[in-house]
Order: C-alpha cells, then sequence, then structure tokens
C-alpha cells in the first residue's frame, strides 16, 4: 500500500493513498502505523481525504494504531468523505478520535 507521510511541526501527517482501507491493505497499514510509533512519533495527523471506503478491518487497523499509542500521544483523523464519516459515525469512532475537517485544523489541535 502507499503511504504518504511528512512532519508538519510537531506532528507527523499519515495519508494512505489508497481509496479503500479494508482487509486487503489492512494489515499492512497497521504494520506502518505500527513502525512509525516505535520510532517515537506521538502526535499523528490521519489524513483519509482520499480513502473512499473503509471496511471493519480498516477501522480497526485505525483503532489499533490509536492502543499501541498507549495514552502517551494524540492520533486524530482528518479528511473523512461522507461515507468514511458515515461508517465513522455508525460505528461511534467519532467518539473515539477527534475528527478535523481539514489538515490544518488537526495540526492545529495536536500543536496546542
Amino acid at each position: 500500500m502507499q503511504l504518504e507521510q511528512r512532519r508538519a511541526g510537531e506532528a507527523l501527517v499519515v495519508a494512505p493513498l489508497e481509496e479503500r482501507l479494508d482487509a486487503r491493505i489492512a494489515t499492512d497499514f497497521k504494520e506502518r502505523m505500527a513502525e512509525l510509533i516505535a520510532s517515537g512519533n506521538s502526535k499523528i495527523v490521519l489524513d483519509l481525504s482520499k480513502v473512499e471506503f473503509i471496511d471493519s478491518s480498516g477501522l480497526g487497523a485505525i483503532v489499533s494504531s490509536l492502543k499501541r499509542m498507549g495514552g502517551r500521544g494524540d492520533l486524530v483523523v482528518c479528511g473523512l468523505q461522507e461515507t468514511t464519516m458515515t461508517m465513522f459515525r455508525l460505528t461511534r469512532m467519532d467518539r473515539v478520535f477527534q475528527v478535523f475537517g481539514s489538515e490544518q485544523q488537526a495540526i492545529s489541535a495536536l500543536s496546542g
């Protein structure tokens, strides 16, 4: 899977460059996120603006990343499309993660 990452101040912005975050790539995504967290990144913005579909495996991989942080940082989400936002609301993940409309809003929230 293709995963773009770039530093924005104290935050690391991570953006899957896939239209689907599903069982096909969830394991790879989870492992890549684990590596980023293990290497000391504690403020992560997950930009899902390119992702049009997330299944339970994809959601599980995102939740696993949050758990891996172990309360020693923040993982926030931005750029949700209507379909992925609906999935977040249906599964109440919008109550688990801080969700922002734009990357800049998410970065600002982590900088404060």
